[in-house]
């Protein structure tokens, strides 16, 4: 007697099922889970690092505390140079506040009363008298500040845990990364050990030609940043075109900070509008620029994904992830495209899609 032989869910539907309700679990605990994330994917950068010690003779766990060290150092060395140099141009501008409030008074205020109609007194009595009719909108401000800081006591707290244990994080996903890689190895079935080392190579490939590709769009930024200011005729305009290419990595912190710093200086050097409009300008192409064609096509193009791709993966994973899904928006997208790839081979392979 014949009997139908009964047949379980296919591992693929199993795989994806399991990857889906992992990837719900880290949406739902992303607050928590935002340091370890952030650690696994440094420790990830970092582990080749690491492994070239290794070869030398060097134990693990000296070898990852040097390279977490070397990082450290690294961050630190970007704040140095970068923190005086935000000291100093404020000082510069306190320092500088009046002739900007004469400038203010003088030049710009005739101008836009010419323009655009209207007066705006700058002067003591007159901003004497408009802190007296606003004291009680200032007083009113200030008693709210106090409230809002206990809110967001508990935020701040777990950002400045989080802070302090990204180190611990970092050296603990360093030391034990092989030993993981070869645990999560052990665990996948021996039928399907060629395709996870296939897709696994292949997912390694891709993301050593997005380190490369931010290398090259943070180089070519601060190039572009730093020409523009220097041909401006600002101050030290190259090396703060620089900072800004080298903070490109963080979706806009690198504009930000530049153009902050560009700010200020401008206001201590020109006299006028018309050098300010300049770095401005400079910061609002440059921003275009690496939006919409360096990062997608110089990015976009080693990891096989469109620009129209980059640009909505950026957009989605944003909005998923926040701040931290815009960081990791590029990589993420580019495993996903593996992940299609082979899916897509498996599934035109399948007699489901040959059978007519």
């Amino acid at each position: 007697m014949y009997t139908k032989k009964k047949r379980g869910l296919s591992p693929w539907i199993i795989g994806t099922a399991f990857f889906l309700a992992c990837g719900a679990l880290v949406l739902a605990l992303r607050d928590i889970l935002m340091p370890f994330i952030v650690a696994a994917v440094l420790a990830y950068i970092l582990n080749p690092l690491v492994e070239k010690l290794r070869d030398k003779g060097v134990p693990r766990g000296a070898a990852s505390m040097l390279v977490m060290m070397f990082a450290l150092l690294l961050l630190l060395a970007l704040l140095l140079i970068l923190v005086p140099m935000l000291i100093t141009q404020f000082e510069n501008l306190t320092n500088r506040l009046p002739q900007l409030i004469d400038f203010a008074q003088n030049k710009a205020l005739p101008w836009l009363h010419a323009h655009f109609g209207g007066s705006l007194p700058l002067n003591k009595e007159a901003a004497a008298n408009w802190l007296k009719n606003h004291s009680g909108t200032v007083q009113q401000a200030a008693s709210q500040i106090a409230p809002a800081l206990m809110a967001q006591g508990g935020a701040l707290a777990v950002g400045v845990s989080n802070f302090v244990l990204l180190p611990l994080l970092l050296y603990y996903f360093l030391f034990d990364w092989q030993r993981w890689s070869h645990g999560i190895r052990a665990l996948i079935p021996r039928r399907f050990i060629d395709t996870y080392t296939r897709i696994s190579r292949e997912m390694d490939d891709v993301l050593g030609e997005f380190l490369r590709g931010q290398l090259m769009v943070m180089l070519i930024m601060g190039l572009v940043y730093g020409t523009g200011l220097m041909l401006t005729g600002l101050d030290s305009g190259f090396a703060i075109g620089m900072i800004a290419g080298i903070l490109v990595f963080v979706p806009y912190l690198g504009a930000f900070t530049g153009l902050l710093l560009a700010t200020v200086a401008a206001l201590l050097q020109f006299n006028s509008w018309h050098g300010m409009v300049a770095v401005w300008s400079v910061f609002a192409v440059g921003q275009f620029l690496e939006s919409f064609f360096i990062t997608p096509k110089i990015v976009g193009d080693r990891i096989g994904l469109s620009p129209f791709w980059v640009i909505f993966s950026l957009m989605a994973f944003g909005q998923l992830m926040g701040f931290v899904g815009m960081l990791v928006g590029l990589p993420l997208a580019a495993v996903c495209l593996v992940l299609l790839r082979e899916g897509s081979q498996v599934y035109f392979a399948s007699h489901f899609y040959k059978h007519k």
